[in-house]
């Protein structure tokens, strides 16, 4: 009977957790939409604000408006008087105190993860920690800069440690290039490796570098 019910629960957890967390993101997505379609009714007048209630309480629409207003940004920002744009906007925010921390730091923490031409977690490594001996799987972000660099003279990799099973957070290293080994698995897998707690694990060929060095 245990066993039956174990199995139920391998099918339904997944299921369960996935709609959860779409309807938590739909939920936030579409009360950020309430509240733009309250704000436009203060500034349209009387007649629109029955249209614009209707409009409140369409499924979904929250969702597409997001949509629509991320890839109308994309494109405005893809092309030169965007950018021009963009980059004022941005020396105007970083002359507000407070503001300026808290943008300048996300801003580089997005630049990094999400740029095309960026090397956050574009490759899952092999490193021993917390100690010699024990490895874990880690994810290259970079190489160290500013004056950690200046005291590093050797080749060193920036590199980010998850913890399992939630990887969101975890550990930053700076640990020399030979001492990492670099896996084929790729970054989607190797998470999945992680969040599973080694459970689900990536094909044979993307652990062989492990076994090679053993």
């Amino acid at each position: 009977m245990r066993k039956y019910i174990v199995a139920g629960l391998l099918v339904w957890l997944p299921l369960a957790v996935t709609v959860w967390l779409l309807t938590t993101v739909l939920g936030i997505v579409d009360g950020l939409f309430g509240w733009l379609v309250s704000a436009t009714q203060a500034l349209l007048p009387a007649g629109a604000h029955e249209f614009l209630e209707m409009l409140r309480h369409v499924p979904g629409l929250g969702l597409a408006v997001m949509v629509v207003a991320l890839l109308l940004t994309g494109i405005f920002a893809a092309n030169f008087v965007g950018q021009w744009w963009l980059h004022q906007g941005g020396l105007m925010l970083s002359r507000i105190p407070i503001v300026k921390s808290i943008y300048s730091s996300v801003k580089q923490v997005s630049d990094t993860l999400f740029s095309s031409n960026g090397n956050a977690f574009r490759e899952a490594v092999l490193v021993q920690y917390p100690r010699a001996g024990l490895w874990t799987i880690a994810f290259v972000t970079g190489k160290p800069g500013g004056e950690a660099a200046e005291h590093l003279h050797a080749d060193y990799l920036s590199l980010y440690v998850p913890t399992t099973p939630n990887p969101t957070s975890g550990f930053f290293l700076m640990v020399p290039r030979g001492d990492v080994i670099a896996l084929r698995m790729s970054v989607d897998e190797a998470l999945k490796y992680i969040i599973s707690m080694g459970v689900v694990a990536p094909p044979a060929s993307a652990l062989s570098a492990l076994t090679t060095r053993n």
